[in-house]
């Protein structure tokens, strides 16, 4: 299979949004939708190994039933008739939680959904299958395929859901990110991907690795397809608003704060170069852009991070790791054995600092900015033996930021690259104003 032939970003037509309107107009249906994914799969999966499960006559039943209840004038919701993938960390009723392991992926099915689920569902989204996830949502590469070379990883943990979505397979798929498993999987496939403020989506009926680390989000192919799904999954909205206001954000130019000091050691050349053109065009387009330093305490992060994901970690996995042994891969492991030795002095001492990096982190937001934007990932997307380093996208798991990550060109290698803007905690609407904007400036400006 050779790279992908496919638009950064797509052509309406392919979004989510696009596909309600043309079901409004009577111009497609959800079965017409679903039948297109499934070709698609039938072309690709063999290569990609991206789906655990694809429940085709389960959707097909239920995109019949959209069709039915769409032509009585009853719609559901924002999401009525759409297929999207669900990571197989997450309850779904009926389907088996494997988590990426071989034991779990043998467990009796689930007796009820997630509660992010019951929100899709309730939203008249088709849930079509699970995907592919790192075993336990950690490190150790999963058998996905990156879609636009399978010789490199797709990133991780949310391996199959980012790369469904960026071949064409799904239109919209659920992740999670505890470090950087949503925008880097994202970015490493050329699709986009929201890691919400904390607490916003909740984490009922999800596999955990650490409860004060854990984000599910969405990955899609446009930044109004993330709001669409965001407004339908959120629990705890912020600021009386679904979704930002389109039509005025893509005349309002954001002012971003360019974070320095943000682990730009570990950023390939490349990137930075394309970083600096994409701020170019930006600016071109009449954003103001800002240097701003990050906070004291920021070079300790890392570390911290660290040690509450392996506490967490170990604490989940305790008895079942003393059991089961055999059944973990060597990077959720190590996790697990270096959680398992984590003193209690040490983890309050971690916890203490995630508030008040959180603080401070937020505080660079002043009432002059829009948002901070930094690169998405350390470079383009590693050989498949890794999941890539997470490190640009710890620090806002940690501190519970919202992001949005947005493809800003190809390598030489023909490979996506990737920026990130992160936004004020709880100001996941107004972050997603300012990535309207940027979407439409990197539309006219990304070389595919």
């Amino acid at each position: 299979m050779g790279n992908l032939t496919v638009k950064l970003y797509p052509d309406r037509s392919e979004t989510v949004a696009g596909m309600v309107d043309a079901m409004q107009a009577g111009l497609t249906s959800s079965v017409a939708i679903l039948e297109k994914c499934l070709s698609r799969i039938d072309d690709r999966e063999a290569d990609l190994h991206a789906w655990v499960s694809v429940d085709r006559e389960g959707a097909g039943a239920v995109a019949a039933e959209r069709d039915r209840e769409r032509n009585a004038g009853r719609i559901r919701g924002p999401l009525h008739g759409i297929p999207i993938g669900i990571k197989d960390i997450v309850d779904v009723a009926g389907m088996v939680t494997g988590a990426g392991s071989p034991l779990m992926s043998r467990q009796p099915p689930a007796e009820r959904d997630a509660e992010l689920v019951t929100r899709l569902r309730d939203a008249g989204a088709v849930i079509l299958g699970k995907t592919v996830t790192t075993q336990f949502a950690c490190f150790d590469p999963p058998p996905t395929r990156n879609p636009w070379n399978p010789a490199q990883t797709p990133g991780g943990s949310s391996s199959g859901s980012a790369a469904v979505v960026a071949a064409g397979m799904c239109p919209v798929a659920i992740g999670s990110q505890t470090g950087g498993s949503i925008t880097r999987p994202a970015s490493f496939c050329g699709v986009l991907g929201c890691k919400p403020t904390f607490g916003t989506v909740s984490v009922d009926g999800v596999v955990p690795i650490a409860k004060s680390l854990d984000h599910p989000g969405p990955i899609a192919r446009s930044v109004e397809d993330l709001a669409i799904v965001l407004s339908v999954l959120q629990h705890s909205p912020h600021n009386g608003n679904n979704g930002p206001d389109t039509s005025d954000a893509e005349r309002t130019p954001p002012r971003i704060g360019r974070l320095r000091g943000f682990n730009e050691e570990l950023v390939d050349s490349e990137l930075k170069l394309t970083i600096d053109r994409t701020l170019d065009a930006l600016m071109t387009a009449g954003c103001l852009v800002y240097d701003i330093d990050v906070p004291d305490g920021f070079d300790e992060l890392l570390a911290h991070h660290r040690l509450i994901m392996a506490a967490g970690a170990a604490a989940w996995h305790r008895e079942r790791f003393a059991e089961h042994r055999d059944d973990y891969g060597p990077c959720v492991a190590s996790l697990i054995e270096e959680g398992l030795n984590v003193s209690a002095t040490d983890y309050i001492k971690a916890l203490e600092h995630q508030v008040v990096m959180s603080e401070r982190m937020n505080a660079l937001l002043t009432e002059e900015l829009d948002a901070l934007l930094t690169p998405a990932t350390t470079g383009p997307a590693p050989d498949a033996s890794s999941t890539g380093n997470p490190a640009m996208n710890a620090p806002w798991s940690y501190t519970g930021l919202p992001t949005v990550s947005l493809p800003i060109g190809i390598s030489e290698s023909g490979l996506p690259l990737a920026i990130q803007l992160a936004g004020r905690l709880n100001g996941d609407a107004e972050l997603l104003s300012s990535a309207t904007f940027c979407e439409r400036i990197l539309k006219t400006s990304v070389n595919v």
